[in-house]
């Protein structure tokens, strides 16, 4: 009788385990998911880009800056890669994103009565609601790296993550020059 407890108990400590790892491996490809679903984001704005060009480069004497801001775009998009997470890609990619919404912004309000101003401005809100998709696909990647996080650092997780999954904690994406524009910090420890 005794011997059928210790494998009823044994066969539950084992199915637990077998739980919680396959927790942590499920948020851990969670995590790459939402990772590769931020750089796909980021590289929709190549389907904006072609057309925004091509006015920019009609009107060259007024747009070389947005020809420019363009350029770098394109650069930083193909640094980007589902495989790796490289926020410092991601973060000019983001930053070279606003300097060129900012671009066109200006060159919309300086030269209101251009022929191609209704598609430029269809492009400027294609490229905004690309960048708002990229700063939700942000959000959903962090809130996955949290998850894994947790499940990796409480216990039992812990434990399991130790002995057998051996996956190290994640950072979140964060964009310093954003922070810096804030005075408060949290104090976290």
């Amino acid at each position: 009788m005794e011997i059928f407890l210790l494998m009823g108990v044994a066969l539950m400590v084992i199915l637990i385990i077998v739980i919680i790892y396959n927790n942590i491996i499920r948020r851990m490809n969670a995590v790459a998911r939402a990772w590769t679903d931020v750089v796909t984001q980021e590289r929709q704005k190549n389907n904006v880009l072609p057309a925004l060009e091509k006015i920019a480069s009609e009107y060259k004497e007024y747009e070389t800056i947005i020809i420019t801001e363009i350029t770098k775009l394109r650069t930083d998009l193909q640094r980007l890669n589902s495989g790796n997470m490289d926020f410092n890609a991601l973060t000019d990619a983001h930053n070279n994103t606003t300097a060129l919404l900012n671009g066109l912004y200006a060159v919309a309000e300086n030269y209101p009565t251009l022929k191609a101003s209704d598609l430029y401005r269809s492009l400027m809100a294609e490229i905004s609601e690309q960048q708002q998709n990229i700063s939700a696909a942000i959000c959903i990647f962090n809130r996955n790296v949290e998850e894994f996080n947790n499940s990796i650092e409480m216990f039992p997780h812990v434990l399991i993550n130790t002995l057998f999954v051996k996956k190290r904690k994640l950072r979140t994406f964060n964009d310093s020059k954003a922070e810096s524009a804030f005075e408060y910090r949290p104090d976290i420890h």
